[in-house]
């Protein structure tokens, strides 16, 4: 068969993500730090974009409820072109902006008294700076190095604080170090003694029991005592069961109970403190607030820059100052900054209108609380203000909303529904807060089963719910089981 080639006319249609339509995609999941994080960088890479100098006031935005006239709407036709330009990047109206004088006072370097360039004002202050937190390695090698121990021990309890994890304890062996330093094994232990004198307490045990015996060293009244419930009675101290350790020991239920909290108050994870990660701070994106009866939804705009195009090159754009290769870089960046903007308030306003619709379908959550979440899923969102889910879930990803009820992640609203007996059903986070309610006020000496849960809830709240997933949700609680949550009935000191 012979091979040819051949041209052949074909019409079709396709789906085209251009970058301009990804980048409003990308918007719309930022948070709004890092929202903050991309247009500074913007206004650092595109010279027509600029800030105006005033930023957006959060309170008067929240006077108006309707979704239609949320702080972010777009800009008119008349504004739109002296805020942004035209579509096309370029512009016809007549200005008598001043240039020279503009490039002048903008490259006029800020010269001081003394010959030098002036420090702004607006620096943040020592005390606003963060610091990262140390280690426990470092805070332990730091306590070693300021001790006087000898240079040989120093290299012996350097390879001992090596195999400290982060927990606090030492996972390594003697025998190991002791090869690996030509010491004795009774030498490194003697070291590993020495560690385990250092700050936090605890720290270089090699199990549990260790680890709460080196805790009991500020406790010189009640130490043996201390020591010996935690040697003999661990199983009875974590059921409670202060009757018989008391009964064994020859000591009263009620001294028993004051030991068994020491205990409880120390710390397993000695490592814990050290190392982790900063508290992060949610700052949130809306904000729903009471007022009479209606609910006020407000953008939080403190903070975002107020974007325009610059008016340099918009003028330098009408006149006849640029050609070629530069008119044509500051048309692509004009048609960049155009579209950043209008992304950015398409953003806002989508969020507005999202939060908009969740308030009114979890208006009874807001006045009752969590007992009164409505089962929701994005197709709800979705079809009420007439966009696609995979909208709705882009733009409640990571963004918070600080409620009357306190601050949750949109996606908290979402919920599937638990079959239930009545038609309206129930959600999987209202069970859980009502798991929370019946172990709260459960008789201590007879706590509640899950399956007795599970047949309680069946009455409450009429939802069909499985004793397994009863064990589930109380798993995701952090509440114990019931056979550990038992406490002994106080036995009678007068027989």
């Amino acid at each position: 068969m012979a091979l040819e080639i051949k041209q052949n006319l074909k019409l079709a249609q396709s789906l085209v993500i251009t970058p301009q339509l990804q980048q409003a995609i990308k918007l719309l999941q930022l948070t709004r730090l890092e929202l903050q994080d991309m247009v500074q960088q913007e206004l650092l890479e595109n010279p027509v974009l600029e800030e105006t100098g005033e930023l957006k006031n959060t309170e008067d935005s929240g006077d108006n409820s309707n979704e239609d006239t949320p702080q972010q709407e777009e800009p008119t036709t008349s504004d739109k072109t002296d805020e942004v330009g035209t579509q096309e990047g370029e512009l016809t109206e007549p200005t008598d902006f001043d240039w020279e004088n503009y490039l002048g006072t903008y490259n006029t370097p800020e010269i001081g008294s003394s010959g030098m360039r002036e420090v702004p004002d607006e620096l943040p202050s020592y005390e606003n700076s963060a610091s990262e937190s140390a280690t426990l390695e470092e805070h332990l090698l730091w306590q070693l190095h300021l001790s006087n121990l000898p240079h040989d021990e120093v290299e012996v309890a350097e390879e001992i604080i090596g195999d400290i994890g982060e927990s606090g304890y030492f996972m390594g062996t003697l025998e190991e170090i002791a090869a690996r330093c030509g010491k004795t094994v009774d030498e490194v232990e003697d070291t590993l003694c020495f560690i385990q004198e250092l700050d936090p307490l605890g720290v270089g045990a090699r199990n549990l029991k260790e680890c709460l015996r080196l805790q009991t060293k500020p406790h010189r009244d009640c130490k043996d005592s201390l020591i010996r419930i935690i040697d003999e009675f661990m199983p009875e101290l974590e059921r409670h069961n202060y009757p018989l350790i008391a009964k064994k020991m020859g000591l009263s239920p009620a001294r028993v109970e004051e030991l068994a909290h020491i205990i409880h108050m120390m710390e397993p994870k000695p490592g814990r403190p050290f190392g982790g990660q900063s508290a992060q701070y949610i700052s949130p994106d809306v904000y729903v607030q009471k007022v009479a009866d209606e609910y006020l939804i407000s953008l939080n705009d403190d903070g975002m820059p107020k974007l325009q195009v610059s008016r340099f090159y918009r003028n330098a754009m009408a006149g006849k100052e640029f050609a070629g290769k530069t008119k044509e870089y500051i048309q692509e960046k004009l048609r960049s900054a155009v579209w950043l903007i209008r992304s950015i308030h398409q953003r806002q306003r989508t969020l507005y209108k999202v939060t908009c619709s969740i308030v009114k379908f979890q208006k009874d959550f807001l006045e009752d609380g969590v007992s009164k979440l409505k089962p929701m899923v994005l197709k709800d969102v979705a079809d009420d203000i007439g966009m696609h889910e995979s909208t709705i879930s882009r733009v409640t990803t990571n963004k918070y909303v600080q409620t009357p009820r306190g601050i949750f992640e949109l996606k908290f609203f979402f919920n599937a529904r638990v079959p239930s007996n009545n038609n309206e059903g129930t959600t999987s986070e209202a069970i859980k807060e009502k798991i929370k309610e019946l172990i709260a006020s459960e008789d201590v000496t007879k706590p509640l089963s899950d399956q007795a849960i599970a047949n309680m809830l069946k009455d409450l709240t009429e939802a069909r719910i499985a004793r397994r997933t009863v064990a589930k949700y109380r798993e995701i609680l952090g509440i114990l089981p019931s056979s550990r949550r038992r406490r002994m009935a106080p036995v009678d000191a007068s027989r």
